[in-house]
């Protein structure tokens, strides 16, 4: 239950899998998405309600083969350079994209963790995503005859979320800002949970949100696992961070470069050699 984070991802996240990194605003599973990186796991597809810096990493290494998602950018800041490039430019691979409402994506969870085939919402109405994405689709009330819109379920083959803290039987409790983490592990057939830190017992805290150690695969300690984003009560959101992405995705190699040296570990390459190698 309790595996260091490199033993976690390597048992829990397989090439092609289906991935939702959740996380909204605070507790966002960053080191795990830098893990997944190091392991140079490959065709995944990427779920995730609002992808931010973290997605654009793992689009811009190379991981993803398609993004289902209902927004996505560098909040406060701008777009998703990488992001961008992969679908405009192909680059390091063409990236398939899902475009939903944040409604639609919640459902989708929630479906998931009931076991239901699908979702009905008021949600897409008026919207052109109608039409445009396969998995919206109008459905007429068996009751009174209003036209709806059906999403299918969401059953990631792995949920990873950040919390603030774990027992040592793997309970999991997070507060704060909370967004579909729960729904998310629900809804998976394997999670993985990083924590700020592991404690004999779980002292309640208002607003809570518990995940059972029945529904949790893997737990690992991963102190700051959520940076640049934050984790209440433990560290607050470095808002430089986030500013500093945007210049560093904006180019091929200075983000190759990033990757090289940042989560390799491996020295400064050569000018004008990190985005072939990185290629």
């Amino acid at each position: 239950m309790l595996v260091p984070l490199d033993e976690g991802v390597r048992e829990l996240v397989r090439d092609g899998d289906t991935v939702a990194l959740e996380g909204f605003t605070h507790l966002i599973p960053v080191e795990a998405g830098h893990e997944i990186i190091r392991q140079g796991i490959r065709d995944l597809t990427l779920v995730r309600m609002t992808p931010d810096v973290v997605y654009d990493r793992m689009i811009g290494a190379g991981c993803a083969r398609k993004l289902v998602f209902s927004w996505g950018g560098n909040p406060g800041v701008g777009s998703l350079h990488r992001f961008r490039d992969a679908v405009a430019g192909g680059w390091p691979a063409p990236l398939e994209i899902e475009e939903h409402s944040h409604a639609g994506m919640a459902n989708r969870y929630v479906a998931g963790a009931s076991g239901l085939p699908f979702a009905v919402l008021r949600g897409y109405t008026g919207t052109d995503l109608v039409g445009r994405t396969p998995n919206v689709k109008a459905i007429s009330c068996p009751f009174t005859g209003e036209e709806l819109t059906a999403v299918p379920a969401l059953n990631p083959d792995v949920a990873i979320v950040h919390a603030q803290r774990a027992d040592r039987a793997g309970n999991v409790q997070m507060w704060g800002i909370t967004g579909v983490q729960k729904e998310a592990v629900l809804a998976s057939s394997r999670a993985l949970v990083t924590v700020e830190e592991v404690v004999d017992e779980l002292e309640p805290v208002p607003g809570q949100v518990l995940l059972p150690s029945r529904v949790v695969t893997a737990v690992s300690v991963v102190p700051g696992g959520a940076r640049p984003s934050y984790t209440h009560g433990y560290y607050v959101r470095d808002n430089d961070a986030y500013q500093a992405w945007d210049a560093i995705s904006r180019d091929r190699e200075r983000f190759a470069e990033w990757l090289r040296t940042e989560i390799h570990g491996l020295p400064p390459a050569r000018e004008g050699s990190a985005a072939k190698e990185s290629a």
